[in-house]
């Protein structure tokens, strides 16, 4: 298994010590990264554009740039702990 980025590391140490206590149950990475796929949908979803709605502005386009960077973050750590890159692009 290749080095985990410091963000996917915190991860995936936070999920083993609640549910093992064990900081080298590898097995657990696809159920993390299911995990974090599901939070990434949850909190912060995949949202069109506000330009195509009828209530853009400014402030809509920044929340919708700084939650799909959130979103982007999620989605890469969950990528790098199934061993894959995401490919979903704003």
């Amino acid at each position: 298994m290749s080095e985990l980025s410091p963000q996917a590391q915190e991860v995936f140490w936070a999920f083993n010590r609640a549910a093992s206590g064990k900081p080298d149950d590898w097995h657990y990475l696809p159920a993390i990264a299911a995990a974090l796929e599901a939070v990434a949908d949850q909190v912060v979803p995949d949202e069109l554009h506000p330009a195509l709605s009828q209530f853009w502005d400014d402030e809509a386009d920044r929340e919708w740039q700084k939650n799909q960077q959130i979103r982007q973050e999620l989605l890469a750590i969950a990528a790098e702990l199934r061993g894959t890159t995401t490919t979903e692009t704003p």
